[in-house]
């Protein structure tokens, strides 16, 4: 900008006008006041350069602040217990993520008789072409149980931890599967293509999306015309449940969240011992 302004400064030099293609010198008597009002006329150009340089630079600012985007949509504070995060979304307190090193959890022996993991797959009564997405597929648990359910189709198995997806390709080697397909998804973006998903199985994992509003408009958005998503959460409606209370949910809870995206719930299968099983479709 100084650039700028020296160069306003050295173009209307007193001594450099010309008039017919000839040099002109400002006679003597009139030199003092015509350099004062060059000099007036001068500084004048330098403020109101000043004064768009300032605007321009200004500009981004006012403009990123009346950007809207999903973020409002969430508020912040302090956690409401140890497995919390303190980003909240629709009053709820967004749990903390269990990390890979979890896995073995979830592959705990007594897992299908706790939670009849069973009476959850035959509910969704799988057809032999489904595409089928398990969202925060983990290490694989549900996805090595439904692939053999859907021979003509697949079972796409997402996740955002390289770490689980590495463990569930070992897995699908050894046991030579071929209609497994494992997908590295973000925390806002599960990378599923639009249209093509007849179910959606979202088992203990939605209540840990730190964007929750992004994650299931994007599934939304995957669900075939008559695709249904498979929402499991433990029933925070039940205390007796022994699971931290960040990492349950009330179905008055989903219904509002995903209401939000677009889809409605179908029904709430009461069928399994500790958790929810609801069933939700577009509108």
């Amino acid at each position: 900008m100084w650039l700028i302004r020296l160069g306003f400064i050295k173009s209307l030099h007193p001594f450099k006008s010309v008039t017919n293609v000839h040099r002109r010198v400002i006679e003597p008597q009139h030199y003092e006041q015509k350099h004062l009002k060059m000099k007036i006329h001068c500084f004048s150009l330098i403020f109101l350069a000043g004064i768009l340089f300032n605007a321009c630079a200004q500009s981004p600012q006012r403009q990123s602040a009346t950007t809207h985007t999903s973020d409002s949509l969430y508020t912040f504070g302090n956690p409401t217990s140890a497995d919390g995060t303190g980003k909240f979304y629709f009053g709820r307190d967004i749990a903390q993520v269990m990390g890979h090193l979890g896995a073995g959890w979830l592959e705990r022996s007594e897992r299908e008789e706790e939670e009849r993991t069973d009476l959850l797959i035959d509910a969704l009564a799988l057809k032999p072409d489904d595409v089928v997405a398990d969202i925060g597929a983990g290490s694989g648990y549900f996805t090595f149980r439904m692939s053999p359910l859907v021979p003509q189709g697949k079972v796409l198995a997402v996740d955002i931890q390289p770490e689980m997806l590495q463990m569930i390709e070992e897995k699908e080697q050894k046991q030579q599967v071929k209609n497994i397909e494992t997908i590295l998804g973000t925390i806002e973006d599960p990378k599923l293509p639009k249209n093509s998903v007849d179910w959606v199985l979202l088992v203990d994992a939605y209540h840990e999306f730190s964007h929750p509003y992004e994650m299931m408009s994007a599934i939304a958005e995957a669900l075939s015309p008559t695709g249904k998503v498979a929402l499991v959460e433990y029933r925070a409606e039940d205390p007796l449940v022994p699971i931290k209370p960040r990492h349950k949910m009330t179905e008055a809870q989903a219904v509002k969240e995903l209401e939000a995206v677009g889809l409605t719930l179908v029904e709430n299968k009461d069928l399994l011992p500790q958790q929810h099983l609801m069933i939700f479709q577009r509108k």
